[in-house]
């Protein structure tokens, strides 16, 4: 909502938000490119600890918003909640710069981290969307800027964030160099706070209702008392695999149980639809299963199995860390999204459009092509090491089959569940896809290796028969995608038939979301 009449530009109210949506993706994604690293470096898990275990906090940290939204909208408000949650995340990055070899301290941390994001990532959205509530014209173009912050702060940090600890250990010694990387996340996060302190009046006439009333102390204290269980819970989750499984399971459970209530209770008018979209949200599962490799199973293979140096010709280029080898997949992001917002105008434009269900099936087709990349590379491979240029590529592939599935995961909520259903249904698409990234720490302990094992010529062929079986499940997912375009073709046609609303453009809806996907993570 608009608290009265804003007297400052939209876009300076736009910029005070993306600033503070820049850093905390900053200090986010500087974390992920590390913390599987720091877990079988510095903490000696081995492969299969360590891949469950963040794929566990990453399915948290899908999950969290869908709560943190609702205290946004209805306890504290959108700003205050956006705020503390900023708060919590740079005292869970603090606690990750402690030099401590404990790992409950870490899953505590993690823990913190967890909630963090929870109550900060909704309702950063959240304020955006406010900002230019009726001002359609606008939207558009504000969160395709909105949506570039979110790629500029994770490219820059995973870039920075693994360089950082290589310096400080190469000076300092091994204990040092990764604490001090998470000490530059949270320095990420208080800049971005201190950013939000020096242009906040700029939101002063924007908010949730909450917002409008002074802060209410005794809901203040239920929501920290709260966060204060979720930390514990979070960090029981970490660290019990079996604990984490039983919340898995009991999510799946959960979320098939209200997508099959929703539909058998249902109008018949909404049934199609929402068929429709339990279809595509397992694919969007099966879809997120595979992009969990890039800091799990992907990550490791960079470690071990890749030559870390770049050359053309003999000529040595640069060196990048293994960590920095994910800032690829928003580089890649930043590359793609307007060439692929174009296309689905251009299509629409000319009648040309391929349907959601046939973009997803495109989308596992190339991130098929991603891991065949990864498997054939091994056939080239000098002393175990592939070429660094490999890398590259196979990234290209995921980032678009991303954009494709990942990124039109929101359109489809939106075109297929009524209204009326559409926060719920979101929530509940946010939780699959949190089931998903545990399931696919699950899938990349398949090449799990031994601590024992360090030869390159012996751990390459493990990645390399993980990577070639996913591409060989990729192709599986692409022609059960194509198989049942007819019946997702009668749905929709059914679905438009009894619909009373407009039918909105769906390459409006798409490169929205494209714009919206990393904002949302």
């Amino acid at each position: 909502m608009t608290i009265g009449t804003a007297p400052v530009s939209k876009t300076h109210s736009f910029m005070t938000v993306s600033l503070i949506e820049l850093w905390e993706r900053f200090g986010y994604y500087g974390m992920q490119a590390l913390i599987v690293y720091f877990m079988v470096q510095r903490l000696g898990f081995d492969d299969s600890r360590a891949n469950l275990v963040w794929s566990a906090c990453a399915a948290l940290i899908y999950v969290s918003p869908a709560i943190g939204g609702w205290v946004g909208d209805k306890i504290l408000g959108t700003k205050r909640t956006m705020l503390l949650g900023a708060g919590i995340l740079s005292l869970g990055y603090a606690l990750m710069a402690v030099p401590t070899e404990n790992t409950w301290f870490m899953f505590s941390a993690l823990g913190v981290i967890v909630v963090g994001n929870g109550l900060f990532k909704p309702n950063a959205g959240n304020l955006v969307r406010k900002i230019y509530e009726g001002d359609d014209s606008k939207i558009d173009s504000a969160f395709t800027i909105y949506y570039m912050a979110v790629n500029v702060g994770s490219t820059f940090s995973m870039l920075l964030t693994p360089w950082i600890k290589d310096y400080v250990n190469a000076q300092y010694g091994n204990e040092f160099g990764w604490h001090a990387a998470f000490a530059v996340c949270c320095v990420g996060i208080l800049v971005g706070l201190g950013n939000y302190a020096l242009m906040r009046k700029s939101l002063v006439h924007y908010g949730s209702e909450p917002d409008t009333r002074p802060v209410n102390k005794k809901n203040l204290a239920i929501v920290l008392g709260l966060s204060a269980l979720s930390v514990v819970a979070s960090a029981i989750i970490l660290e019990y695999e079996a604990v984490a499984r039983v919340f898995v399971y009991a999510a799946g459970v959960a979320v098939l149980a209200i997508f099959f209530h929703l539909i058998r209770t249902s109008e018949t008018s909404e049934r199609a639809g929402l068929i429709a979209a339990l279809i595509l949200t397992v694919q969007t599962v099966f879809f997120f299963i595979f992009y969990q490799q890039m800091s799990t199973s992907l990550a490791l293979f960079a470690l071990r199995n890749v030559d870390w140096d770049f050359q053309v010709f003999g000529t040595h280029l640069w060196t990048w860390s293994p960590a920095q080898f994910q800032a690829l997949n928003p580089l890649w992001i930043m590359v793609l999204s307007p060439v692929l917002a174009w296309s689905y105008s251009w299509a629409g434009r000319n009648d040309k459009d391929f349907s959601i269900a046939a973009k997803f099936a495109l989308g596992f087709a190339v991130v098929a092509i991603g891991f065949f990349i990864y498997g054939f590379a091994g056939q080239f491979a000098v002393n175990g090491k592939t070429s660094s240029w490999i890398m590259i590529w196979g990234y290209a592939s995921y980032s678009l089959g991303e954009l494709l599935v990942s990124g039109l995961g929101l359109a489809m909520i939106a075109r297929y569940v009524p209204a009326r259903m559409g926060g719920f249904m979101m929530g509940a698409y946010f939780v699959a896809s949190g089931i998903s990234q545990y399931l696919g720490g699950v899938v990349a302990n398949f090449a799990s290796v031994p601590k024992d094992l360090v030869d390159p010529l012996q751990t390459l062929p493990v990645y390399t028969s993980l990577f070639n079986k996913l591409g060989i499940a990729a192709v599986v997912c692409t022609f059960i995608a194509l198989a049942v375009l007819p019946l997702m073709r009668r749905l929709t046609e059914t679905h438009h038939s009894h619909s009373n609303a407009a039918d909105h453009d769906i390459n409006e809806s798409a490169a929205a979301s494209l714009r919206d996907v990393k904002a949302e993570q």
